[in-house]
């Protein structure tokens, strides 16, 4: 299943040369995923009640073109692969049919003290049932 969350453009997302930051993404990746997770029944406040959490531990983007204040853009999300501890969510952000950026986010299951542990067989099995390997 694939998410679109829409966004627009704050002026406090953009820099000198009148175009959003490249740091701007990575807030707007991590909204794409919370709506994921809503969309799927799964709101990552459930995750938290269980004392686990998924840790970004890499990043990727590429940038296409730029946006601008005021820009309505798109954040398309899914997610692309699920291990035992880990996830991979893959991203597309769009201004109508232009291709702006195109990247992914790897993520660790940790518990509450930071460790890493295996993903729950409920919480996985949902996860799973997800999963949109296509790019």
């Amino acid at each position: 299943m694939k998410a679109r969350l829409p966004l627009t453009v704050r002026y406090a997302e953009t820099d000198a040369m009148g175009v959003v930051h490249h740091s701007s993404y990575v807030v707007w990746l991590e909204a794409a995923r919370v709506e994921w997770l809503n969309q799927i029944g799964l709101p990552y406040t459930q995750i938290e009640a269980q004392g686990l959490a998924f840790a970004v531990v890499e990043i990727g983007l590429v940038y296409r073109s730029p946006a601008r204040f005021g820009d309505v853009v798109e954040v398309e999300t899914w997610l692309s692969e699920a291990t035992s501890r880990t996830l991979q969510y893959r991203y597309r952000v769009w201004k109508g049919q232009t291709l702006l950026a195109e990247g992914f986010t790897r993520h660790l299951c940790q518990d509450a003290r930071g460790k890493a542990v295996r993903i729950p067989p409920t919480l996985a099995k949902t996860l799973l049932t997800h999963v949109n390997p296509q790019s």
